[in-house]
C-alpha cells in the first residue's frame, strides 16, 4: 500500500470514528431531553386538568372515583372532594378529567394522561355519548379483564355521581371504535357494573 493511500485510509477512519462518536453523544443528549420534555408536558396537563376541574362554579361535594386494580380484577372507590358543575355536561367532563388525572392512593388508571375529552353529550335518555381522543389507548393493559375494568371505571364513576347519567357510550376521534384492545363491544352502551366493585369494611 502506498503512502498516500495509507494516510487516506486512516483520514477515512478517523472520520467514521468521529461521527460515531458524535452521534453516540448526541444520543445520549437527546434521550433525556425528550423524557423531559415528555414529563413536562404531563405535569402541564395535570395541572390544567387540575384548574379545570375546580373551576365550575359548583358547590365543593365529596364524589366517588372508581378505579381499576388489575391485579385484583375489581374496581376501587376513592372519594375526592370537587367542585362539581350543577351543569350535567361540565359535570360529566370533570369525572373523566380526575379520571384522567389518575389516583391520588396509588391505584390504576382506565385513561392515559395523555387523553383529551374532545366532546360530551348526553341523550334525554340518560345515555352518555363520550368523544376521546386516540390516546385514551395509549398504555392500555392487555386482555379482556383489563379492557372490562377500564371501560366500567369510566361508566360506574360517571353513573355514581350524576343521577341523570344512566349509560355510557364510547366514540374515539369523533368515531366508533369497535374495541379498547379486541375485545369487548364498544359499539353499544354500558350500564353500570356494581358487581365489580370491591367490597370495603
Amino acid at each position: 500500500m502506498s503512502r498516500r493511500a495509507l494516510i487516506l485510509s486512516i483520514a477515512v477512519a478517523v472520520v467514521l470514528a468521529a461521527g460515531i462518536h458524535y452521534l453516540m453523544t448526541l444520543r445520549r443528549h437527546i434521550a433525556p431531553t425528550a423524557e423531559s420534555t415528555f414529563r413536562s408536558e404531563q405535569t402541564a396537563r395535570t395541572q390544567l386538568n387540575e384548574e379545570a376541574l375546580q373551576q365550575s362554579g359548583g358547590q365543593t361535594q365529596t364524589i366517588t372515583l372508581y378505579f381499576p386494580s388489575y391485579a385484583g380484577g375489581n374496581l376501587l372507590p376513592e372519594t375526592r372532594s370537587l367542585k362539581l358543575s350543577p351543569d350535567n355536561i361540565k359535570a360529566i367532563r370533570q369525572i373523566l378529567l380526575a379520571l384522567v388525572e389518575g389516583s391520588r392512593q396509588g391505584h390504576g388508571t382506565a385513561l392515559a394522561p395523555s387523553t383529551t375529552i374532545r366532546a360530551v353529550f348526553l341523550s334525554q335518555d340518560g345515555t352518555a355519548i363520550i368523544d376521546l381522543s386516540q390516546e385514551a389507548l395509549a398504555d392500555f393493559q392487555p386482555g379482556i379483564e383489563s379492557e372490562s375494568l377500564a371501560i366500567y371505571s369510566i361508566v360506574d364513576s360517571l353513573c355514581a355521581n350524576i343521577t341523570q347519567v344512566k349509560e355510557v357510550r364510547f366514540l374515539v376521534q369523533g368515531g366508533e371504535a369497535q374495541t379498547l384492545d379486541g375485545h369487548i363491544d364498544l359499539t353499544d352502551s354500558f350500564a353500570p357494573e356494581p358487581s365489580l366493585i370491591a367490597q370495603t369494611h
